[in-house]
């Protein structure tokens, strides 16, 4: 659906994207997470046909993206400072959301109202934040996409809001089979979301896996032993982070639960606990793996 081969973008002197590949199937959520500055944006706006990449390829159903109107029409990017034309009401951005997306679907509109209950006469820019986020989600679903690109989407909404959101977009995705570009620092939701995961760096991916791929090659173990740990423990697993609270060893490593299993129990451990991480806490290690890291985590 949306492939992006050996990708370079660059600023004046900055080079923001460093030769990325990845692949996101139709019908799918993919989350896009990462550092600040990592790229995360610029890649959104390069997919969405905003920028033009300075090398290498960005098809959508094998089309090129940029200035392309047949591409861009079933396209919605959801940034995050949302733009409205100045002193317009809601039915008028509608109006032209009309003319401009050929999948309008004026039936939705107006069912929708149910749903965000905002009066479509009301100046957006009169609007809180959050009634504008409001306001974007409702015009983008009626547009009814093909492919949906949001960078920080839920921002600014109460939490019955963010569910009734989150609730649509799922439901486009099983229904219509409409494609899922989220980048959010929120990562407990874009855990709840997303089918497949790629993590940024410094303008490369140094991770892309599906979600539950991902969740189920990264460990905490918790062991403790009679006497001292052993001084081999470690050795044959990649260790991401260990802490050692006296008799407790605490480590996070990454591997197949069978390989980690199997060799932690080699060694008799008195106590042996294998814990689940959350999306978060996988991203804190992995990011510490290449060298972003915090000190004295707490887990």
């Amino acid at each position: 659906m949306i492939k992006i081969s050996n990708v370079r973008k660059e600023f004046e002197d900055l080079e923001v994207i460093k030769g990325l590949n990845l692949h996101i199937q139709k019908g799918s959520i993919y989350g896009l997470l990462g550092s600040n500055g990592a790229g995360k944006t610029t890649l959104l706006k390069l997919i969405a046909g905003i920028y033009k990449q300075d090398a290498g390829d960005i098809l959508i159903n094998d089309e090129p993206v940029f200035e392309n109107v047949n591409v861009k029409k079933k396209l919605i990017f959801m940034p995050d400072a949302l733009y409205f034309f100045p002193h317009t009401s809601i039915q008028q951005m509608a109006h032209f959301y009309k003319h401009i997306y050929p999948s309008w679907n004026e039936e939705r509109f107006q069912k929708l109202k149910e749903v965000f209950q905002i009066d479509v006469h009301k100046k957006i820019h009169r609007l809180s934040k959050g009634m504008q986020r409001q306001v974007a989600f409702w015009l983008a679903f009626s547009a009814m996409p093909d492919v949906f690109v949001l960078d920080e989407p839920l921002d600014g909404l109460d939490a019955v809001m963010r569910q009734k959101v989150k609730n649509l977009l799922v439901q486009d995705v099983a229904e219509r089979e409409m494609t899922v570009v989220i980048s959010s620092h929120n990562l407990r939701e874009v855990e709840d979301l997303c089918d497949s995961i790629g993590i940024m760096h410094k303008g490369e991916l140094i991770i892309e896996k599906a979600l539950d791929d991902l969740k189920s090659d990264v460990h905490k173990i918790q062991v403790a032993f009679k006497g001292n740990v052993p001084l081999r423990f470690l050795e044959g697993l990649n260790v991401l982070y260990k802490e050692q609270r006296g008799s407790v060893l605490l480590s996070i490593v990454r591997g197949k639960e069978e390989h980690v299993v199997s060799h932690v129990k080699k060694f008799e451990p008195a106590i042996f606990d294998l814990l689940p991480l959350t999306l978060e806490e996988i991203f804190i290690y992995e990011m510490g793996d290449v060298g972003y890291a915090i000190e004295n985590i707490i887990v």
